[in-house]
């Protein structure tokens, strides 16, 4: 993670829409987010939901997005298409459903392959329960496997990562957390599988993020990271570093020890309550950029690793809070 790369959510720049498009009647189309989204300086990637962003088809948009001098990074699924999806994508009791869900991801890893980015994400946020006796879990835990098996064979090139979340659409999802999804890839067993952590989703899984990112490196891979932050009750998608700002930088130093690669993603939500998009956007690149100059000074010597390895949290506490505060004490 030498060179930082750093994508970002489309839908955010529909924020304060009369700020960039004054008169607009409706929402504003994918091109109008991509061009207001190429304002953001440093940016380098967008990630597109399928099949929401892709209504002009794959490769022009792809072509679309670099003439504004940025690439794709990946897709991601969204199950909204069928209102049945509401009760289950791949675990839907509905076997006509069940494979319209299938097919739909399949046609969306064909068009990540067509867009130069080999990359689907998955979050199954539909595949769950709401009440007791609502599901028979072993059916379920099934279903999603033999589901998730299918789309990652349907294309071994296009690497599949799953994003859990404890919940939300439903009260309960089926992979709620790391352990729970690492258990899921390590059951189908195929190699182009692997996670995504998202800050936040960490966070109201009772995780520490940093300590999950470990997990995921040990036990699959590392394909997508999703910075954000908020309370731990909910998906909030404040900025970045805006409650656990040490919590983050430990995050951002263990995936750099782990070899992590790939672009920094912000799954922040600027248009909730109308902030400036690529305001915003900038000031999440700027945080991320200073918090890897704080692992840096960390990284300058081996006082944090002992203390560390010595479990003294007294002394790495002082040592990563003068990383923080006063950089020419480390």
């Amino acid at each position: 993670m030498k060179t930082l790369s750093f994508a970002t959510r489309l839908n955010s720049f529909a924020s304060r829409p009369q700020a960039a498009w004054p008169g607009l009647k409706g929402k504003p189309t994918v091109l109008q987010m991509v061009e207001r989204a190429a304002r953001v300086g440093g940016l380098t990637h967008l990630d597109l939901n399928y099949p929401d962003h892709l209504g002009g088809g794959a490769a022009q948009t792809r072509r679309q997005i670099a003439d504004l001098g940025l690439a794709v990074n990946g897709l991601a699924m969204r199950y909204y298409t069928n209102p049945a999806f509401k009760l289950g994508a791949f675990t839907n009791p509905d076997p006509g459903v069940r494979q319209e869900a299938i097919d739909l991801t399949k046609r969306g890893i064909d068009a990540a392959m067509q867009a130069g980015a080999p990359l689907m994400t998955l979050w199954l946020g539909q595949d769950g329960f709401d009440h007791a006796f609502q599901a028979d879990y072993a059916r379920l835990w099934q279903q999603e496997l033999d589901g998730i098996r299918e789309v990652a064979a349907h294309d071994p090139g296009c690497a599949i990562s799953i994003e859990y979340k404890p919940n939300e659409p439903r009260s309960y999802s089926l992979l709620p957390d790391c352990a729970t999804t690492l258990l899921a890839i390590r059951e189908i067993g195929l190699p182009n599988l692997g996670v995504t952590i998202d800050f936040a989703h960490s966070l109201y899984a009772d995780e520490q993020p940093a300590c999950a990112a470990t997990l995921i490196a040990r036990h699959s891979r590392l394909l997508g990271v999703h910075l954000n932050d908020g309370y731990g009750k909910r998906d909030d998608g404040l900025m970045v570093g805006a409650v656990h700002t040490i919590k983050t930088i430990e995050l951002l130093r263990q995936i750099r020890r782990d070899g992590y690669v790939g672009p920094i993603y912000f799954d922040t939500f600027p248009d909730t309550t109308g902030l400036d998009p690529v305001r915003e956007c900038e000031v999440n690149i700027a945080t991320v950029k200073r918090m890897m100059e704080v692992v840096d000074r960390l990284d300058r010597s081996n006082r944090l690793e002992e203390a560390v390895a010595a479990q003294n949290a007294v002394e790495a506490q002082a040592i990563v809070q003068a990383a923080l505060m006063a950089p020419d004490a480390t």
